[in-house]
């Protein structure tokens, strides 16, 4: 094995566990985009470009693609939970409640 099959390898398994101890989502997604890369890049050195071509493809590209989208829905959907509490707080008690 090469040296620098051996760091790739490394790489994805850092990346790996990195992707599930983040914190933060943004973080966590942008470290997954990489592991997708470096796994392309290990298919390449093993001699399978159509898989590398799917893995960049489908890995980093279209899957990187939608969970951004996703993301961004999500913090969208919470900005507007949080701007309807605030509407609530100022505008008091209900008639009910009194």
């Amino acid at each position: 094995m090469d040296i620098i099959e051996i760091f790739l390898l490394s790489l994805i398994v850092v990346c790996g566990i990195a992707t599930c101890a983040s914190r933060n989502l943004m973080v966590s997604l942008i470290i997954f985009m990489a592991y997708s890369v470096l796994m392309s890049i290990v298919w390449a050195f093993l001699k399978a470009p159509d898989l590398a071509v799917t893995e960049a493809a489908v890995g980093a590209g279209i899957s990187g693609i939608l969970l951004f989208i996703t993301l961004k829905r999500i913090r969208d959907l919470r900005e507007e939970h949080e701007a309807g509490t605030a509407e609530e707080k100022e505008a008091g008690p209900d008639e009910e409640e009194l």
